[in-house]
């Protein structure tokens, strides 16, 4: 796919996050991956390789519906470890 971030692709799991005093919904491949890439690369430097990992898995199932199961994996991974869930 061109464009991950226009991505209407459903994860296979609805991640509500909290980032200062709201709550984000990421539902589709494209809301996440614009969540994640939107942030400033100092603020994912922690969690570096979950970061480059979610990435990729989100780009890959942009282009191919049978990959979300892994994106949404990467994500819960990374936010997790970021206690953002």
């Amino acid at each position: 796919m061109a464009d991950v971030s226009k991505s209407d692709t459903p994860l296979k799991a609805t991640f509500r996050v909290r980032l200062n005093g709201e709550t984000v919904t990421l539902a589709t491949v494209g809301q996440a991956y614009r969540f994640i890439s939107n942030l400033s690369a100092v603020e994912w430097m922690e969690f570096r390789s979950l970061h480059d990992d979610a990435l990729v898995a989100l780009e890959r199932a942009a282009g191919n519906a049978m990959l979300t199961v892994q994106a949404t994996s990467a994500l819960r991974m990374l936010f997790v470890r970021a206690k953002l869930l």
